[in-house]
């Protein structure tokens, strides 16, 4: 089902968010892009915007506090207590990059990053769980980890959260993250080609699209460029992309979408 309207378990990606310069422009691009609706919050959430898809939310944009942090859409991951999240982490081999703080009633949060570098948020729900709306247009289909060590990071993410690592069969060299048998991310080692040395190890944000083209070409004209131009895949038509203020994300049109 599109619409969730429970928690997430332990270790399911569960929202997205953007920390952007221009908050103001980006939600005008995000709008534009995908329909999103969105306002800047109150001082007291920092100005944090919770966009709305189908009047549910989707993923989050908010002004970047410090200019020299990267501009990136990071990835959260669910977790019932963020504190207890946090020691195991470090246990696993984790760094934590950002210490744990409350957003009003709403969770705890903190940024981490895996033994390979690829940084990732943890959210412990309160009265907030996450996104609501999944696997429709503009809104989260899928997020994986793209790592410089897979070995390592499948360990990590094991021990860390209790989620399974899989080889998939259909996409030799890539491998889900499932919970409770079911896939819910994918982690797979940077080869290259299609990645640069350059890339550090990351996680992708992918966002369901109705035409990949169409959405390709909407992003291009308003400020965005293309890293990989739409391309047939066993899972759908998928593009990514980079944003104006260098944030990359991909966009994907499945058979079956949810």
């Amino acid at each position: 089902m599109p619409e969730v309207n429970a928690p997430y378990a332990p270790g399911t990606p569960c929202w997205v968010d953007l920390m952007v310069p221009d908050q103001r422009a980006a939600l005008d691009f995000y709008q534009d892009l995908f329909g999103w609706q969105g306002e800047p919050g109150p001082p007291e959430t920092g100005g944090y915007a919770m966009c709305t898809q189908k009047g549910r939310p989707v993923a989050g944009i908010g002004p970047s506090m410090d200019p020299s942090t990267p501009t990136v859409w990071t990835t959260y991951l669910a977790s019932d207590d963020a504190d207890v999240t946090l020691a195991r982490i470090e246990s696993a081999g984790g760094k934590v990059l950002m210490p744990p703080m409350d957003v009003l009633k709403f969770g705890r949060m903190f940024v981490a990053s895996d033994p390979a570098g690829a940084v990732f948020g943890v959210w412990g729900r309160g009265e907030f769980f996450g996104a609501q709306l999944v696997n429709e247009h503009g809104a989260i289909t899928w997020n994986e980890c793209n790592t410089r060590n897979a070995d390592a990071s499948a360990a990590f993410y094991h021990k860390a959260f209790g989620v399974d690592v899989t080889p998939m069969e259909q996409a030799p060299g890539y491998r889900t993250l499932d919970i409770g048998g079911r896939p819910v991310g994918g982690l797979q080692a940077m080869t290259e080609p299609p990645f640069i040395p350059e890339v550090p190890s990351h996680w992708m944000t992918y966002f369901a699209v109705e035409d990949t083209d169409t959405t390709v070409d909407q992003a291009v004209k308003t400020g965005a460029s293309v890293i990989l131009p739409p391309t047939d895949s066993p899972f759908g038509r998928v593009a990514t992309l980079r944003d104006p203020w260098g944030a990359v994300f991909s966009v994907i049109r499945t058979e079956q979408p949810g």
